[in-house]
């Protein structure tokens, strides 16, 4: 895989962090590059990661292996218009969205179903824009892709090679299947979040007590709130059907716990808690116990043989004992690739300071 073409439409994090992994990892790699902020284009020629920008999709695209559509979801339809009047035969045409059976639904009305495979790393951040973009985002997170049913398979084939080639864990689903599965892990999860917080701030008191305490376990739970108002309406307005269906047996869930409250159904509610917490302990980050206050941080680290050795090494040699420690595959809403639980607040102080000092990239939890 060497000397390839790749077109990126939008370039804000995924995108910028896609191109930027090629630009790492693929030898010989070109990179075209077409986004509405000027300053965007300017910066990744500036720091090599785009070889030729435009500010408009045109025909330097024609010569393109890959094309990304990377622009927001709403705008990928009108985009989608241009790149079919310019791409080559050769090219592969795909996304980087979290919803994908809208834009399977544009590429079957545009003809483009033997040339497109949807595409979804489950990675990001809090940060946006093409500023903030980098190469090891990407690094040992899921990147979905979802094949239409007449793509070559040689063309799939080839996407997951590359996707493996710049770090990531490509995983095969359908397109309904994405849609369903990340409607119960992500989307479900962010409304359910909201709509918790709202409650405790509609039922909270004229001093604001409730929000005063609400930190441990309400914080950790709550915490993807805190995401884009923006971004999680546009998912609820596509993702509709799923989230809806989901919602339904979530809601019904509440109603027979709120049964076995009324009728005091001890043996249901101990299962209620039972059940959920082995499940939970059986993730890779998952703490022990009932849920609580997780002290953990998100770090940086590259790829390599010993890189994770190196920092367990690190915190045991200044006496920071490690109660939990694993890769994350899934990092849409969580800066960092390893993720380390210590038993007391404290030690993140401490673990920050002695590998900061060191040239980790550390994130802590909010």
């Amino acid at each position: 895989m060497e000397n390839l073409t790749f077109g990126f439409i939008g370039l804000g994090l995924i995108g910028g962090s896609i191109a930027k992994a090629i630009k790492e990892n693929i030898p010989g790699a070109v990179i075209v590059a077409y986004d509405i902020n000027p300053d965007t284009l300017k910066l990744a020629k500036e720091d090599k990661t785009a070889d030729m920008i435009t500010s408009v999709i045109d025909s330097s695209f024609a010569d393109c292996d890959y094309i990304f559509l990377c622009a927001p979801v709403q705008k990928n339809d009108e985009n989608l218009v241009s790149v079919k009047n310019i791409m080559s035969e050769k090219c592969l045409l795909t996304d980087v969205g979290s919803v994908k059976s809208d834009i399977h639904a544009t590429v079957r009305e545009a003809g483009l179903e033997s040339c497109f495979i949807g595409g979804h790393p489950m990675a990001g951040s809090e940060r946006v824009g093409y500023v903030n973009s980098k190469a090891m985002l990407l690094q040992n997170a899921y990147y979905i892709l979802t094949p239409t049913n007449t793509v070559p398979p040689e063309k799939l084939d080839a996407y997951k090679e590359l996707v493996s080639a710049i770090g990531a864990l490509p995983l095969i689903l359908t397109y309904e299947q994405h849609d369903y599965v990340t409607a119960a892990v992500s989307h479900l999860p962010h409304v359910i979040a909201a709509s918790l917080v709202n409650l405790v701030k509609d039922s909270d008191s004229s001093d604001g007590v409730m929000k005063m305490i609400a930190a441990g376990g309400f914080k950790d739970i709550t915490r993807i709130a805190s995401s884009s108002a923006t971004m999680w309406q546009q998912i609820c307005l596509t993702n509709t059907d799923n989230i809806k269906a989901l919602l339904s047996d979530y809601i019904q869930s509440l109603e027979n716990i709120r049964n076995d409250l009324d009728n005091q159904k001890k043996d249901e509610l101990f299962e209620l808690f039972d059940s959920a917490r082995t499940y939970r302990d059986s993730f890779i980050d998952a703490s022990s116990g009932p849920i609580k206050r997780s002290y953990s941080i998100t770090i940086d680290i590259a790829d390599e043989p010993g890189a994770l050795a190196a920092i367990a090494t690190i915190l045991a040699l200044n006496q920071i004992s490690i109660k939990n420690i694993g890769i994350l595959h899934n990092r849409e809403y969580e800066g960092g690739v390893l993720r380390i639980e210590f038993y007391e607040e404290q030690s993140i102080a401490r673990a920050k300071d002695i590998l900061g000092s060191k040239g980790y990239t550390i994130y802590e939890r909010s």
